[in-house]
């Protein structure tokens, strides 16, 4: 499912040059996990399409098909729930150690430290047995969303609410966050919120999550490396950019000014372009209509409207300018989702990681134990060395004295 080398170049002597191109195109591995079909704006779970998903599952089925590689019977799902319910409670040294951090300190850094201090605590941190993997896994999933529910209340001065095992995993998150109890109607679009941000084949952080994994680390370092490389506004910081946005913009009758003037200096529309998919992006279709529906139910339509009107004028503004379509990515859409059920923007991206765990451990359990090659190998690929060249001899080497 992966797209053409569109950026390559073919030189004289018929080779391709695939440098500086950030990776695109390049095959480094298979999977089993997830598979993207970029020009026809296709996602898929484990060969289950997204849109299925997200209509007919649940997160908690979602990640037990992407970590055991199939849908679960009753039994299965039943006990796979109760697994990820008990393993939600957090260490009182972690509570207390988010407490200890300023209020302002970045969401993506407390979470990775966190997540290193968790892994003192995991009495499988050093076995190799896939297990023991899985219930690593589980642990992650679940504490990550605990971890990040209390910070965002203390860190606004509010006390840490602990987790309540009858709620479904998402629906605990925005009670953890909130303080009360979801509708169930709320509580559903955000489980597809969830489900849609699972897993995305080998984005940045996954492959960095992987190439961590090769290495025969532990999945917490692997993981806490995937943190840092969402944190970036290209990746998973991009949601928050497209909030901050729509707050400044205000109004819907100035959303076709700022998106002129904003393309017209050459500058982004964040949630606007997508690496991969040279079509709509399945995943923002869904979340817009979630955010209509959430506009209607929390009287706020006005991020909806604005959102579309940004969608709009920039596919506009972009082929007068570009002479090349663009659509939405999934942030765009989520922004507004999340912004309407109380989610502060500033955890945005912190939100990101939560949803994203299960789609991290998949992909770490699938390098560790070669489930889609035929053996395990270290990640180790090349450059070419463009420096200072002397010649055939290395440079002259010569004492501070001796130096202009």
């Amino acid at each position: 499912m992966g797209r053409r080398l569109t950026e390559t170049k073919v030189d004289n002597n018929g080779q391709i040059n695939t440098k500086n191109i950030g990776l695109r195109g390049i095959h480094v591995a298979d999977t089993m996990i997830s598979g993207v079909d970029g020009e026809n704006g296709k996602l898929e779970y484990r060969g289950y399409s997204i849109t299925d998903l997200a209509k007919y599952s649940s997160f908690e089925e979602t990640a037990y098909l992407l970590l055991y590689g199939d849908l679960p019977n009753q039994k299965q799902i039943e006990e796979f729930k109760a697994e990820l319910a008990n393993e939600r409670d957090i260490p009182d040294l972690v509570v207390q150690t988010l407490k200890s951090r300023s209020p302002s300190a970045l969401s993506m850094d407390v979470l990775q430290s966190a997540i290193s201090l968790l892994a003192d605590y995991d009495p499988d941190l050093e076995s190799e047995d896939k297990d023991a993997h899985r219930r690593k896994g589980i642990r992650l999933i679940s504490k990550v969303a605990t971890v990040i529910a209390a910070w965002d209340r203390i860190r606004n001065g509010l006390e840490y609410i602990k987790p309540d095992k009858t709620l479904s995993h998402s629906a605990n998150f925005l009670y953890m966050i909130n303080g009360e109890k979801p509708t169930e109607e709320i509580a559903k679009y955000i489980d597809i919120a969830f489900i849609l941000h699972a897993d995305h084949s080998f984005n940045a952080s996954t492959f960095v999550a992987r190439g961590v994994a090769s290495t025969r680390a532990h999945m917490y370092a692997a993981v806490t490396a995937a943190i840092g490389t969402l944190s970036g506004i290209l990746h998973g910081g991009a949601n928050t950019r497209v909030m901050k946005e729509l707050i400044e913009i205000g109004e819907p009758d100035q959303v076709e000014n700022w998106v002129k003037s904003r393309l017209n200096k050459g500058g982004l529309v964040m949630g606007m372009g997508h690496a991969q998919y040279k079509t709509n992006d399945p995943r923002a279709i869904i979340l817009k209509g979630i955010s209509e529906k959430l506009g209607t139910i929390t009287n706020e339509p006005k991020w909806y409207e604005m959102t579309q009107m940004i969608e709009e004028t920039t596919k506009k503004e972009f082929l007068k300018l570009k002479k090349r379509n663009i659509h939405p990515n999934v942030d765009l859409y989520s922004a507004s989702v999340y912004y309407m059920v109380g989610i502060d923007t500033e955890i945005f991206t912190s939100l990101f990681a939560v949803q994203r765990m299960v789609g991290w451990v998949a992909h770490i359990i699938e390098e560790k134990f070669a489930e889609a090659q035929p053996k395990a190998v270290l990640y180790r690929p090349s450059s070419t060395y463009i420096g200072r060249n002397c010649g055939e001899e290395s440079c002259e080497y010569k004492p501070i004295e001796k130096r202009k």
